[in-house]
């Protein structure tokens, strides 16, 4: 009688012990380690948590520790340590401390599992904390994986937006070695795309633009939030079948072929493509070729562009901590592409852009807050950029006394401030989309004063210069910008007629 008495007992043991392994590996199921936790202590009654060999909570508990709880399970972790126990059970101060070890086999260092409990303890915690080893290993230990699968995947974000910062200051040689430990390698010739679309869904297209672009760099682009960057191979053709989520919700903008040092040269290629794809049903376009004035100007811009930049080139920096010519030119280039984002652009800090711009207008003479002298910089460091070979040495001399209006007044380039202006002045476009352009530009293209003069709103502004964009598939309202190619164009224009 009493020894089935004995059996039936064991038998609803057994069966308890099972229920409670169950609703143990459930709450990991749900949620992890934080759930079977929170079970264990209402299952308990005690104060259940993680911690390190030190004593430091590594899942917090589900209630704050006391001095005397903290102290007690520290003396557990340094007896279990010291003593190499499987366990440790510790009675102090009306209190009952448990230290198990979690499983560490996988070559993590896991934490322990530890309960603090008012004595007289339930005789059944042992036991229970002891099947709790195993869910919680396996819980903590999938994720303990996670984070550092996520720490790895944003190390690796960081260093692809790395090299995409070098890649759009000119470091080619140091983008390609900081890529040499990922893939794919950067190819000598690429294709630039500017991928516009919702931040809510940016991590989402970065996978699917993987799956299908063979090849290509992706990366979030580091000044807009709602822009995704992606670098292609350009020995090859472009890009004509997007994933459907791709090409449902976003605008596409893609450069020409470029080499890998004329990255730059490509985003900005890729961005007035973006511009004019905005306007397009199909929801992408490719940059449309003009001809740059630099080039159409010709030796003589390499000769003013030089004595224009001189100030700059022959800059040295007075103490260790001072922007040397290269990062003051860097800045200029950047802050004209992107203005107050090129902070994002450079990675540094709005003082640090605010202090560079000062010392490059104290170098130069000029005050950029004037569109005029923004175009006269902007037009200088892309002739330098382009390595236009400067004319025979007496030529050169001449050259370098040159005004930027004499050279705006040359026959060929008033050819090309026509061609500039020519899809604004077209016979079935509206007078009013030239001339709200010419007014924006000759106002520092600010959006207020042109509204004033024109005696129209600011939104009517907007929307004139965003069909100016579509017309010309040039950005002017977001920068990098065609303003100062513009501006230009509209003084040769203004030269010419005087």
């Amino acid at each position: 009688m009493h020894g089935d008495l004995r059996a039936d007992t064991a038998a609803v043991g057994r069966i308890r012990r099972a229920d409670d392994v169950l609703d143990m590996q459930r709450a990991a199921r749900k949620g992890g380690t934080g759930p079977v936790l929170r079970w264990l202590a209402g299952r308990t009654g005690a104060t259940v948590f993680l911690m390190n060999s030190a004593g430091t909570p590594a899942h917090p508990p589900h209630a704050p520790l006391g001095d005397a709880e903290r102290g007690l399970a520290l003396r557990g972790a340094r007896e279990l340590a010291e003593r190499r126990l499987g366990s440790v059970a510790i009675d102090q101060d009306g209190l009952t401390c448990i230290v198990l070890p979690l499983d560490g086999s996988r070559g993590a260092a896991a934490p322990l599992l530890a309960a603090v409990v008012p004595r007289p303890a339930p005789p059944e915690l042992p036991l229970l904390l002891a099947d709790a080893t195993s869910v919680l290993s396996l819980s903590w230990l999938a994720e303990h994986t996670r984070r550092k699968q996520r720490r790895l995947r944003i190390a690796e974000a960081g260093t692809r937006e790395a090299v995409l910062h070098l890649l759009l200051n000119g470091h080619t040689s140091a983008a390609r070695q900081i890529a040499g430990a990922l893939r794919p390698a950067l190819p000598a010739m690429v294709r630039v795309y500017v991928i516009e679309g919702p931040p809510r869904v940016r991590g989402q297209l970065v996978g699917e633009l993987t799956d299908v672009a063979d090849g290509a760099w992706i990366v979030p682009c580091p000044v807009y939030a709602d822009h995704l960057f992606m670098l292609a191979p350009g020995d090859g053709a472009p890009a004509r079948v997007w994933p459907s989520e791709v090409a449902a919700v976003c605008w596409i903008g893609e450069s020409s072929a470029v080499p890998l040092r004329e990255t730059a040269t490509g985003y900005a290629q890729a961005f007035h493509a973006l511009a004019a794809a905005r306007g397009r049903p199909e929801r992408q376009a490719s940059f449309a070729a003009n001809p740059d004035l630099a080039p159409t100007i010709g030796p003589a811009a390499a000769t003013w562009a030089e004595a224009f930049l001189s100030p700059i080139r022959t800059h040295r920096a007075k103490r260790a901590q001072d922007p040397d010519n290269a990062e003051l030119l860097a800045t200029a280039a950047s802050w004209l592409s992107f203005y107050s984002r090129a902070t994002a652009h450079l990675n540094i800090h709005r003082n640090t852009l605010s202090a560079r711009l000062t010392r490059i207008q104290e170098l130069l003479g000029l005050d950029l807050h004037r569109l005029a002298d923004q175009a006269a910089l902007a037009l200088a460091l892309r002739t330098i950029a382009a390595e236009i070979p400067p004319p025979p040495e007496g030529d050169a001399a001449r050259a370098g006394e040159t005004l930027l209006d004499e050279l705006l007044l040359l026959p060929r380039v008033g050819a090309w401030a026509q061609q500039q202006f020519r899809p604004v002045t077209a016979p079935d476009v509206p007078a009013c989309i030239a001339e709200t352009l010419t007014t924006w530009l000759r106002l520092d293209a600010r959006i207020g004063p042109t509204a004033t003069a024109l005696s129209i709103s600011t939104s009517a502004v907007r929307k004139r210069l965003t069909r100016s964009e579509a017309l010309l598939k040039r950005s002017l309202l977001r920068s990098p910008s065609a303003v100062h190619d513009q501006w230009l164009a509209l003084r040769a224009l203004d030269l010419a007629e005087r």
